[in-house]
């Protein structure tokens, strides 16, 4: 029986990397045939306004203002959900025009790693921009979620970056850690990653151990028809590794999320976003 390809989920969220995450979504779903499932969530500060301003009113006009008050929360609400509508159907757009046949949308409201824990059981993997809405402008930092989702998501997490690339070049950072050779495993596996030129690096000292885990992984994948080249690179992850991909003009970095050296401390610890941020290209996470 063949096992029917898990969904993409894109998450949306009206940001301008929003377009890029369906670009990248779309280029996934052509080379996988997995359908896409556009994901917008309302948070909980855009739910309607609670306050009572009613306390000091006298009379019948409390009665009044307190109906006002109660219209205006209702229409506010509805122009929320309208507006998330929209979003979703601007992303269903770019989705369309690229020739993705089977997309699904979904809108819900609270808190987005809650949701996203949600609808992530049947998917193959977890897209978001690195910044969102509110940080269109603010280079220094990402997503306020970004983080959150990365530590709580169990799929692999697509770190879109601000515009879309065709992607023939990936770089591999591989640690010998149990997450990094899991990363190996989906790419051998994924029919993403056919035909496109795999670099897999180890950050550190060419020691005997090091270079054996090359050589693992380099096998793991020329059994999949995946020749991959290998290297091991003098430095600090978070720098030698940006500097590798623009260097090699890498178009995609695949990550382990945990492993047993100091990426393991990249990822888990606050340079993950340090890591994402200098990197202009998209980041896979792999748990």
């Amino acid at each position: 029986m063949t096992e029917q390809p898990q969904k993409i989920v894109a998450l949306i969220d009206g940001s301008i990397y929003s377009a890029s995450v369906c670009e990248h979504a779309a280029w996934i779903s052509q080379r996988t045939g997995a359908p896409v499932e556009l994901l917008h969530v309302l948070g909980r500060r855009e739910a309607p306004d609670k306050t009572d301003l009613s306390g000091s009113i006298k009379l019948g006009a409390r009665t009044a203002l307190l109906e006002e008050l109660a219209e205006l929360d209702a229409q506010r609400a509805k122009l929320i959900s309208h507006r998330g509508r929209a979003i979703l159907e601007d992303a269903r757009a770019i989705l369309d025009k690229a020739g993705v046949s089977e997309i699904t949308t979904r809108l819900r409201q609270g808190d987005v790693v809650e949701t996203v824990s949600e609808v992530e059981k049947d998917a193959r993997v977890v897209m978001v921009g690195k910044r969102g809405e509110a940080a269109d402008f603010a280079k220094g930092h990402l997503g306020s979620n970004l983080e959150r989702i990365i530590r709580a998501s169990t799929r692999p997490v697509f770190v879109a970056s601000r515009a879309f690339k065709p992607i023939s070049k990936v770089l591999v950072a591989y640690d010998g850690g149990t997450s990094a050779m899991k990363a190996v495993d989906h790419i051998a596996r994924s029919p993403l990653f056919q035909g496109l030129a795999v670099h897999v690096v180890t950050v550190g000292t060419a020691t005997a151990e090091a270079k054996k885990g090359l050589e693992d992984a380099k096998a793991l994948l020329k059994a999949a028809g995946i020749d991959a080249e290998t290297s091991v690179i003098a430095g600090q992850p978070e720098t030698a590794l940006g500097k590798l991909v623009d260097e090699a003009q890498f178009d995609l970095l695949v990550m382990g999320a945990y492993g047993h050296s100091r990426i393991r401390s990249l990822i888990i610890g606050s340079t993950t976003t340090e890591m994402i941020r200098s990197c202009k290209v998209p980041v896979v996470l792999m748990r």
